[in-house]
């Protein structure tokens, strides 16, 4: 390896961080490009078998309109009622914990899914995830 630095490169180098020219964030330039589609649903109010079925219909109808993005609104169960039921812990939400792995259960949808993270705290934060769906290689 030659530990000598030409003279061209010490030139363009200087040049180059003197100049005010910026160069372009490619990260950035590529969240702008990128069209998402978002849709989001709230699932307040429904008991564990209505979430689920609602979720695997809004899942399914989302990944065949090519949605990228759902926001999945769950609540963070503090006001739900398993505090009367003896056999359910009251430190956990029903909804929050149950949708998800349902979701992750269920072959079918998981193969349209591509990850399940949470939520940013503006889209509800420990209330809510995001699933980020494939994409679907047959339009309807």
């Amino acid at each position: 390896m030659n530990d000598r630095i030409s003279d061209k490169d010490k030139k363009d180098w200087y040049k180059f961080v003197n100049s005010t020219e910026k160069l372009p964030n490619k990260d950035f330039k590529f969240q702008k490009n990128k069209n998402l589609k978002v849709k989001s649903i709230d699932l307040h109010g429904y008991t564990l078998d209505e979430a689920n079925k609602t979720i695997e219909n809004f899942i399914k109808k989302a990944y065949s309109e090519n949605v990228n993005k759902l926001i999945v609104i769950t609540g963070k169960g503090l006001h739900s009622e398993n505090e009367k039921d003896p056999y359910v812990s009251k430190d956990l939400g029903i909804l929050k914990y149950s949708v998800p792995e349902f979701i992750n259960n269920d072959k079918d949808l998981m193969s349209k899914i591509n990850e399940i993270t949470d939520a940013k705290i503006e889209d509800g934060g420990g209330g809510a995830f995001y699933i980020f769906l494939k994409k679907n290689k047959v339009i309807k």
